[in-house]
């Protein structure tokens, strides 16, 4: 990788607002010709504001994106990183408590340690954004010793280290399927474009062909349908797919019927279950925005359970 002349070191400016894994890889490998790096939490030590094994990515040029805190040390990484390119060296960086540096103070109280590995080849980048387009689970393997970063076959549930080498793992995005009433479907899928999943949503009956084989286990299914037999339909292959959330609009005295009804159709009583009915985080709700709110905030709260 090319190499910064220390004298002329670039001030870093965030070029995107992403904290999404993809983006970030993807911003990594378009570059690294020029010279890139690669910033890991990989330590905290108290509170923090984002979770082992976050990411930024930064350009030679002091051009950088992503997240390894709330926004407040990110500027200070980026400008450590660049100093590691004039050097060709990785580096770990402490920051908060423990740190050499008094003048940066995390709000939250805590410590961060941050890694940042100068990046030599990208292949394993590129093999996991491969990987995470076909919605497969994937990870990195740094090795401290040898200052390398690999493609692993080991994915744990979170970033952590084993021995001297540290393991990112990555999820594709969270796809969200919607199918209901349109005034409904309007407002949960303006919220979730805007939250960062990705959308598939309905305001038809032809859900059920149109979904087969999209419904994984890295899915959300939201049916806001106003009657039994509409929803149906999605409904059944929901409960026989791998979805981490099925949610189903309706009182609780619909969801007693919805209940019977799916037993009568032959459903396990455990695929029953896996319905959360009346849908959303609080409730009842009166409009559809309140809605909306609810039911991503249920959808994120199963996510963090799902895959922490």
């Amino acid at each position: 990788m090319a190499k910064i002349v220390h004298s002329v070191i670039p001030a870093p400016v965030r070029a995107d607002l992403t904290d999404d894994p993809l983006d970030v890889l993807r911003f990594a490998v378009k570059a690294a010709p020029q010279g890139a790096a690669l910033a890991t939490l990989t330590d905290i030590r108290g509170g923090a504001a984002r979770a082992i094994g976050s990411q930024m990515a930064i350009a030679a040029d002091g051009r950088f994106c992503g997240y390894v805190s709330g926004g407040c040390v990110e500027a200070a990484v980026a400008a450590e990183a660049l100093l590691a390119m004039s050097t060709g060296r990785d580096r770990c960086l402490r920051l908060g408590e423990g740190s050499p540096f008094f003048d940066i103070v995390l709000p939250c109280g805590g410590g961060i340690t941050v890694t940042i590995h100068l990046l030599r080849n990208v292949l394993g980048l590129e093999r996991v954004i491969r990987e995470l387009e076909m919605r497969r689970f994937a990870a990195l393997e740094y090795s401290l010793a040898d200052q390398t970063l690999s493609f692993s076959d080991k994915v744990p549930k979170r970033g952590l280290w084993s021995g001297s080498k540290f393991i990112t793992p990555y999820r594709p995005r969270t796809r969200l399927i919607v199918s209901g009433h349109p005034a409904e479907v309007r407002a949960v899928s303006a919220l979730a474009k805007s939250s960062g999943f990705e959308l598939i949503a309905f305001t038809h009956s032809g859900a059920r062909n149109a979904t087969l084989g999209l419904i994984d286990a890295f899915s959300a299914v939201v049916l806001l349908h106003h009657d039994l037999d509409s929803e149906a339909p999605l409904l059944e292959p929901a409960l026989q797919s791998e979805a981490f959330y099925i949610g189903a609009l309706g009182s609780t005295r619909t969801h007693t019927s919805r209940m019977e009804r799916l037993r009568k159709n032959g459903m396990p009583q455990e695929a029953i279950d896996r319905v959360r009915a009346p849908i959303g985080m609080f409730g009842p709700t009166r409009d559809s925005n309140s809605l909306a709110i609810s039911v991503l905030a249920d959808v994120a709260a199963a996510r963090l359970v799902a895959y922490t």
